[in-house]
């Protein structure tokens, strides 16, 4: 069962970063990322069971909690009270977004299948589905407008490093990976507190709102 259990977890984590693409909606980026970091928790937790691995699988619960609970949680109340409730004016409309989310899907996988075979292990032939994960993240983060959005975009990089150092590695040692969690989370949690300052001031606003403001 481990070779199924993993393939389903790790697809869960690039279906998110789809659904982050094709949703305009900002509760359902935040759905989508809760989402996310709970299969990526548990991708964490198949391999740390497989190994018999007790750090990897104290480290599969922290990113679970943090990534699935604490930073949704952060950016829900970013928005709470606010009365943007979707991505209005992306750079990139959503039909051409999911186009271009299928063409880095298919980059990753033809530029990184030899990792998997390097690595030589069943996890190691899903790298290409973190690196998808990363490009979206990526793409999302040059697309959208809303800081909310940029957000989820960070968080979907983050979330695609991870479980290609969870792939390749079979699981990074628990402390460095609690110190990049909390590292993200303090820059989550700090962004929080710029776009609700921000918003309290301009309404709702995006970046080219910002660019204005500057000129």
């Amino acid at each position: 069962m481990f070779s199924p259990t993993l393939t389903f977890a790790t697809g869960a984590v690039l279906v998110c970063a789809i659904g982050a693409v094709w949703m305009t909606s900002v509760r359902s980026l935040i759905r989508m990322v809760s989402i996310q970091g709970l299969a990526l928790g548990l991708v964490a937790l198949i391999l740390g069971i497989h190994q018999g691995d007790g750090g990897l699988i104290a480290t599969a619960a922290v990113v679970a909690v943090i990534k699935g609970f604490v930073m949704p949680f952060l950016l829900g109340r970013a928005t709470a009270g606010g009365s943007l409730v979707r991505e209005t004016r992306p750079l990139v409309n959503v039909p051409a977004s999911l186009v271009i989310a299928a063409l880095l899907i298919v980059l990753a996988f033809a530029t990184t299948r030899g990792i998997g075979r390097f690595v030589g292990t069943a996890a190691g032939r899903l790298v290409p589905v973190g690196v998808a994960t990363l490009l979206i993240g990526f793409f999302v983060l040059v697309a959208r407008r809303r800081p909310i959005s940029q957000m989820v975009g960070l968080l979907l990089v983050d979330n695609g490093i991870a479980l290609v150092a969870f792939l390749c590695t079979a699981g990074v040692p628990f402390l460095i990976e609690i110190g990049a969690t909390l590292d993200v989370l303090l820059g989550v949690s700090v962004l929080m507190v710029l776009a609700q300052r921000l918003a309290g001031e301009l309404g709702d606003f995006d970046l080219d709102a910002l660019q204005e403001l500057h000129d």
